[in-house]
């Protein structure tokens, strides 16, 4: 496993685009709610720190992972910089897993095609729940910190309003 080893939520501050002039919003699932959260923190923690405006930052709650394609685009509906898609997927017994997993990917990037607001995409998608909590905020790191920094520069690849 490529991760197996590493923490991929490292990065260089320093490299990120200031923050400040970003609006942000978090479109988190409330199914598997303790790895969700947890993203969310990590993900907020990165933008704040980075100089987003705790009142730029939006959060919606969908009740699934499902359900992210359309919060996602509701959120685009009120111009943010960008959108970061929060959710948590763990395999179960039935072909469930693999339908939604790949509705939720075809619907964020239909989402990315048809908008000029980017929505980062921060699902992930395991065969089990120590995957998921190594993945937000374990041994592999937070991974609703790389996607706010995925947001931080995809907002700054936008056209400067003024």
């Amino acid at each position: 496993m490529a991760t197996a080893l590493s923490n991929l939520s490292e990065y260089d501050a320093d490299a990120l685009p200031d923050g400040s002039p970003y609006k942000i919003h978090l479109v988190v699932s409330e199914w598997n709610k303790k790895i969700t959260e947890a993203l969310l923190l990590g993900a907020k923690t990165t933008l704040i720190q980075s100089g987003v405006l705790p009142e730029n930052l939006k959060t919606w709650k969908v009740p699934g992972s499902f359900e992210l394609i359309y919060g996602a685009k509701k959120a685009q509906l009120e111009n943010p910089h960008a959108v970061i898609a929060i959710g948590s997927l763990i395999q179960g017994e039935t072909s469930h897993f693999d339908f939604v997993c790949q509705a939720v990917s075809q619907g964020i990037k239909d989402l990315n095609v048809n908008s000029e607001i980017p929505v980062i995409f921060c699902v992930l998608t395991d065969h089990t729940l120590e995957q998921a909590q190594d993945r937000s905020g374990g041994k592999h790191g937070n991974k609703g910190v790389e996607a706010a920094v995925a947001a931080l520069q995809m907002a700054d690849l936008k056209p400067k309003q003024g």
